[in-house]
């Protein structure tokens, strides 16, 4: 038994890794700025209360992150967790496949956290997963009512259950770090239009997908499917299995 700390363990990915570590008999401490949402209050984009909350950890799970645009930039969340910690033996970061091939602003944020972490000389291991079935789920309920949806019809995916990132998130913490670990997606590629019809068989809309082309090197990115790892689909849900589930879709559009 390890005594671990989850930053970002209230939020989707989080949960499941709280739930998978304390399964397995760790003394797992959840990092959140709200007092009463996890075991210890903290604040990354500021450092408070961090120190505190990292004494005496063996292990850390770094899942916390803020996509929003005009949120706390992940690199500052990042920088003054590492100053606060202490001797640990391995730190996990999750990040995102395809942060290093697509120009969107939140993925580059993520890629610098991957180099402040790689340049810490911390013992650590980096996981990429590719996007989660939540954050598709959350997308297509926001337009389900819309008689006609405009879609990027031909953005590809492989989204994969959070509980699947959770579970090998759980074995590689409990292991050496491994600096750069291969990539983690789910079963199977898709483009958006193709998991928009699965939805729609569940959840009766929306009735039409209008086909939007958009420009740019972060739409052909997205369309050629480098955020996708086809030689490695280790998850095991597949988009219509957690559709068939009919998820609560408060994966936040923010």
């Amino acid at each position: 038994m390890a005594t671990v700390l989850v930053t970002g363990g209230t939020g989707v990915l989080g949960q499941h890794i709280v739930t998978r570590l304390r399964v397995r008999g760790h003394d797992v401490r959840v990092l959140s700025r709200r007092a009463g949402a996890g075991t210890h209050v903290g604040d990354l984009t500021t450092g408070a209360g961090v120190r505190a909350a990292a004494a005496g950890v063996d292990l850390i799970v770094h899942a916390a992150s803020d996509f929003r645009q005009f949120g706390k930039p992940d690199p500052m969340q990042t920088r003054n967790l590492l100053a606060e910690l202490g001797d640990v033996s391995h730190l996990l970061y999750v990040s995102i496949v395809g942060i290093d091939r697509i120009p969107f602003r939140y993925y580059q944020r993520k890629l610098a956290c991957e180099d402040i972490i790689a340049g810490s000389l911390l013992p650590h291991t980096i996981l990429r997963a590719t996007q989660f079935h939540d954050l598709i789920a959350a997308l297509l309920h926001h337009v389900r009512r819309l008689p006609v949806a405009p879609l990027p019809g031909d953005f590809r995916f492989q989204t994969v259950a959070a509980e699947d990132v959770a579970v090998r998130v759980a074995d590689l913490i409990e292991g050496r770090p491994l600096w750069r670990r291969e990539d983690f997606g789910g079963p199977e590629v898709l483009t958006l239009a193709e998991m928009a019809e699965v939805w729609r068989a569940r959840h009766g809309g929306p009735r039409r997908a209008l086909p939007l082309r958009l420009p740019g090197a972060i739409a052909r990115g997205f369309r050629a499917g480098y955020n996708t790892c086809p030689d490695h689909t280790d998850g095991t849900q597949t988009w219509a299995q957690y559709v068939a589930t009919d998820p609560a879709t408060a994966y936040p559009l923010r």
